[in-house]
């Protein structure tokens, strides 16, 4: 296992919800990681996030790791949902907000 993998997936296993982003929450570098983090904060949920433009192997490495050529990307205990497109279709039906719920999610403070 390559180095960005085990940090890939050490991070991904360590934290309920993680997404793999451009830029941070705050200062998201791209429309698609902006639209996925205000899904996750309307559905408010704790989540950690990966900024890929700090760590070119990790940018790699992540789409390796997930079989998916895009950024960002959703992870949710342990399991790869998918991108921003994603994330909006399962937001819009209520399946993430339900989703989220039945894995126990922690809730945003």
């Amino acid at each position: 296992m390559s180095d960005a993998n085990a940090r890939i997936s050490e991070v991904v296993t360590g934290n309920d919800v993680v997404l793999f982003m451009k830029g941070t929450p705050l200062f998201p570098q791209c429309g698609f990681s902006s639209k996925a983090v205000s899904i996750l904060d309307h559905c408010g949920v704790a989540y950690e996030s990966v900024d890929v433009l700090q760590d070119m192997e990790i940018r790699q490495g992540i789409k390796v790791y997930s079989d998916w050529p895009t950024i960002p990307q959703l992870y949710v205990k342990g399991e790869f949902l998918g991108g921003s497109d994603i994330m909006m279709e399962m937001f819009e039906a209520g399946e993430l907000k339900q989703l989220l719920d039945d894995k126990n999610v922690a809730r945003a403070e």
